[in-house]
């Protein structure tokens, strides 16, 4: 990586870690459930602060780091690894304040006299969220345009084709020509064409995310949520391939490497990750931002408030486990999405493979398509 490229490595890093508390739920600060009529008590907002300060001292930390490794012309994987020792200490910060505003929450006993329980909504089980297929078409589309392009260039191949890497690939560094090596970029699409959608399917069947304080708004508001991110994953399907259909013109010596080729390649990538902020800063996790988000401070003790599970959740609400649970995904409590119920056995199954695949792929056992292949000395 260039200096640019780490410094804006490391300023994405800051941002995103500093953005984490203020795209949450109000009565999930941290990842820590709190009753509505607690979300503004001073100890969190101390641990709001201290927090941000924390991250914007280790993001000025680290963009002197890698300007020093700049100038010292220390290898990239040296660099990387500065940028990745960011994240983790963003990481670390993110865990300690979780960690305070759960001792404070239990040390002011902030349940007390409240009335917990959960809400359910079952027309979104009789009339479900549907999967918006007509936004995969574009997909499906250049996917298809990229196959044909690829089959009739493949004949006229040289013997030797550029590996895939960096933005696009590397012109300097050759591998042999071969179906695999030549169709690698149309396999990736093939498998985000597929992927994709079946993650869409899965995940508008998982159980919903409800308020028990304010049962039917907060279905309304799922409802759109839901919606809006079936339509962004496959909107961003179709924009992940037409980044691939650059890198298989780059690939087939129908482009040139340059500015306009990354620039072509980079492009639909940014559009897909404003789409994802703009989503995040507008609806916000579970909808929570949508018109009507927070009941009314004086109807909060007449109703109940959301059941108080914190102790199924580990490391600050990244990771979720109840056997007496029989959901297999359930919404993550930071960010958009689901995560896996640990303490149901199918989700040991499903780690237990990619656990396999992974252990196979690297003893050579079996082939899984790479980027690149055996090279050859330009």
């Amino acid at each position: 990586m260039s200096l640019a490229s780490d410094l804006v490595a490391v300023a994405l890093v800051t941002v995103a870690f500093r953005a984490l508390p203020a795209l949450a739920r109000p009565t999930l600060p941290f990842g820590v459930r709190v009753p509505p009529a607690r979300v503004d008590e001073p100890a969190l907002r101390r641990e709001r602060h201290r927090y941000a300060r924390w991250v914007d001292e280790a993001g000025a930390l680290g963009a002197v780091v890698v300007v020093v490794l700049a100038l010292l012309a220390a290898p990239a994987g040296v660099r990387a690894g500065a940028v990745t020792a960011l994240g983790a200490a963003d990481l670390a910060f993110f865990l300690v304040a979780s960690r305070a505003v759960g001792r404070a929450k239990r040390a002011g006993d902030w349940y007390a006299g409240t009335r917990q329980g959960v809400t359910a909504d079952t027309s979104l089980r009789t009339d479900p969220v549907r999967v918006p297929w007509a936004v995969l078409v574009p997909a499906v589309v250049v996917l298809l345009a990229t196959a044909a392009v690829g089959v009739l260039r493949y004949p006229e191949l040289p013997a030797t084709l550029p590996a895939l890497g960096g933005t696009g690939v590397l012109p300097d560094v050759r591998v042999p020509t071969t179906a695999g090596a030549a169709f690698a970029p149309v396999v990736q699409q093939a498998v985000l064409t597929v992927l994709m959608p079946a993650l869409v399917a899965v995940s508008l069947r998982a159980r919903p995310e409800l308020d028990a304080a304010d049962p039917a708004g907060s279905a309304a508001r799922y409802r759109v949520y839901l919606r809006g991110l079936a339509v962004l994953l496959l909107g961003s399907t179709a924009l992940g391939n037409l980044s691939l259909a650059v890198v298989a013109a780059l690939l087939w010596g129908l482009a040139a490497p340059g500015p306009l080729a990354t620039a072509a390649l980079v492009v639909p990538l940014a559009v897909a990750g404003l789409a994802w902020v703009v989503f995040a800063v507008r609806v916000g996790e579970a909808g929570h931002r949508l018109p009507g988000g927070t009941a009314p401070s004086r109807l909060v003790q007449r109703r109940l408030v959301q059941r108080d599970d914190d102790r199924h959740w580990y490391l600050a609400g990244l990771v979720y486990g109840n056997r007496a649970d029989p959901a297999l995904l359930v919404h993550k409590r930071i960010g958009m999405g689901w995560t896996l119920n640990l303490g149901h056995p199918v989700a040991w199954a499903v780690l237990a493979g990619l656990v396999l695949l992974a252990v196979l792929a690297t003893t050579g056992v079996i082939d899984l398509p790479a980027r690149g292949g055996p090279t050859l000395e330009p």
